[in-house]
């Protein structure tokens, strides 16, 4: 949108311009088109006019702004305020003429922003002096030998006044009245010869000294000319390093910024957070269209005949049969049993505060950091019609189908299969960039509960995921990869219509799965915590909202499997 055509949104009474700029986010994504507004002395961006009632991304004051034009990009502008810098883009140059005298309006100039400081007139005179000394010492010159041509003019006079005395006979008189008053008898002439030697010494002094002035003018005008031939080669290295940088820049098609993680960290907080969510954004687009594709394959598979999906059905799930007998039983039949606990806990009390909601869907959370790590408890309960707790636990743990909901997943691997209900995975997730990659080593156990349900509940089923180590196992922190540390649990209860007391009669209008969800994951390095925060209040109500529909996609035409 260009400036020419929002005269609606700008007037000179409310100081304020609404347009479309593309703003710079990273190497990854590069330019963005962002919502832009101009008010008062303030420019702030948001990702859409519709997300301007939620808060803006980032905020910046232009009174002390610099607004830079792109020497290369005709159609770009940078905004910097000490650290803080905007990489900005209009549609085609006239838009960008048109922002930037806007902007450069609503900058306070230096006359206006700061009290030019003086200091006294000596230091006034001495500034002068530095910058054109010789000529104002002539001047001083100039001025004493007029001064002394006006004294020489007044010794004159004054002798020629004692010369008619004397003629008059009024010399007699002067002696005598020097002699009554105590005054020794002045010889004037004598004096006024020596006054005149003595300025005449005075001002010869004075044009040796502007000679050899002149002598160091000299010298210095020919030390500054080599400083100025010198400083001349400089910039014009530099200019030429300049152009080849703005040439690797504008071949990057952006700025550079610094790749890093971490509280040391030169990236800017709403750039970090742009960056992530547009990272997302796009993950979120590939998966999207990667079921599209998978749906109109098996759609043509149906068409055609032929076998859409071979389902992997695990019986007597939730035994522990092989997995009693493992090293790592103990620990995970406690860390379920502890999990349970905490799932069918209310969120009354112990300092849970809702932050997303959403129809049938609540998520609460508490926050804790470890050595100023993120690491707050989630817990989230939602409800769901036309699926039963195993159906959604099943997909929840089934490796199979990990890539169809995960959309931040790479690459899982099976480590070891310690039964058919216990695995042991190494997930690699997609690097978000500017965030460092990162990897998770855990196991994952899917049982039935038979206690602690609700009482219109028909059955329970829980999987609980639990990072691990084991020199079986890779280490952590080992590769490009930084480990995240996690506890999550999924807990699925099925209710069924009371009005229906024959199971074969079901149908799936009949059935309603109560979910409860809890996690607590540990980055495994520093991330700011108002940025980790503002992520995960934004993704994990749509990784429910994404993993509940999946299921139920899958389950709509197979049969109730409880």
């Amino acid at each position: 949108m260009s400036i020419a055509a929002e005269d609606e949104l700008y007037s000179e009474e409310s100081t304020e311009l609404k347009g479309f700029l593309f703003k710079w986010v990273n190497y990854l994504y590069g330019w963005q088109n962002r919502f832009i507004v101009l008010k008062d002395s303030t420019l702030t961006y948001y990702k859409s006019p519709e997300d301007s009632d939620f808060g803006c991304r980032g905020a910046i004051c232009l009174e002390k702004a610099t607004i830079k034009e792109h020497e290369v990009d005709e159609c770009r502008f940078d905004i910097s305020v000490e650290n803080v810098i905007w990489y900005l883009r209009a549609e085609n140059p006239e838009d960008k003429r048109n922002w930037v005298e806007v902007l450069k309006s609503f900058r306070i100039s230096d006359d206006e922003n700061q009290l030019k400081r003086h200091g006294s007139s000596m230091s006034i005179v001495s500034n002068t002096l530095s910058i054109n000394s010789g000529c104002s010492l002539k001047a001083e010159v100039h001025q004493i030998e007029t001064y002394r041509d006006l004294l020489f003019d007044q010794i004159d006079s004054l002798q020629r006044f004692f010369d008619t005395c004397n003629e008059q006979n009024g010399l007699h008189h002067m002696q005598s009245f020097e002699l009554n008053n105590g005054l020794k008898s002045i010889d004037f002439k004598s004096e006024a010869i020596t006054f005149r030697e003595t300025t005449l010494g005075v001002l010869t002094t004075l044009n040796h000294c502007l000679e050899l002035i002149s002598q160091k003018e000299e010298n210095f005008k020919r030390k500054l000319e080599r400083e100025i031939e010198r400083r001349k080669k400089v910039e014009e290295e530099l200019k030429e390093c300049q152009e080849n940088l703005v040439k690797m820049k504008m071949a990057a098609t952006g700025p550079d910024i610094e790749d890093q993680e971490g509280p040391n960290s030169t990236i800017p907080e709403d750039e970090f957070f742009d960056a992530v969510e547009t990272g997302l954004d796009k993950i979120e687009e590939v998966r999207q269209y990667r079921v599209m594709l998978k749906l109109q394959n098996q759609q043509s598979q149906i068409e055609s005949g032929q076998i859409v999906e071979v389902e992997s059905e695990v019986d007597d799930f939730g035994t522990g049969n092989l997995a009693k007998y493992h090293t790592l039983w103990p620990e995970i039949d406690r860390v379920c049993c502890d999990q349970l606990r905490h799932a069918l806990d209310g969120v009354s009390d112990e300092g849970w505060q809702i932050f997303a909601e959403d129809g049938e869907m609540k998520m609460y959370r508490r926050e804790e950091e470890i050595d100023g790590i993120v690491v707050d408890p989630l817990k989230s309960c939602h409800v769901v019609k036309g699926c039963t707790a195993r159906e959604m636990c099943h997909y929840f743990y089934d490796p199979q189908y990990r890539n169809d909901w995960e959309t931040t997943l790479e690459e899982c691997q099976i480590l070891e299969e310690i039964s058919k209900d216990v695995l042991v995975f190494l997930q690699t997730h997609k690097r978000i960039w500017p965030a460092n990659q990162r990897d998770a080593l855990f196991w994952s156990h899917m049982r039935k509960v038979k206690e602690g349900l609700d009482e219109d509940a028909y059955d329970g089923w829980l999987v609980c995921n639990q990072s691990t180590e084991s020199p079986n196992y890779p280490p952590a922190n080992q590769g490009k990869c930084i480990r995240i540390y996690l506890t999550v649990i999924l807990f699925c209860q099925t209710i069924i219509n009371p009005e229906k007391r024959d199971l074969s009669q079901i149908t799936r209008d009949d059935l309603t799965c109560k979910i409860t969800y809890c996690s607590v994951v540990n980055p495994g390095g520093w991330i700011k915590p108002t940025l980790l925060r503002a992520v995960y209040k934004k993704e994990y109500p749509k990784f429910l909202k994404r993993f509940t529909s999946y299921v139920l996609d899958q389950t709509k035409n197979k049969s109730i499997k409880f």
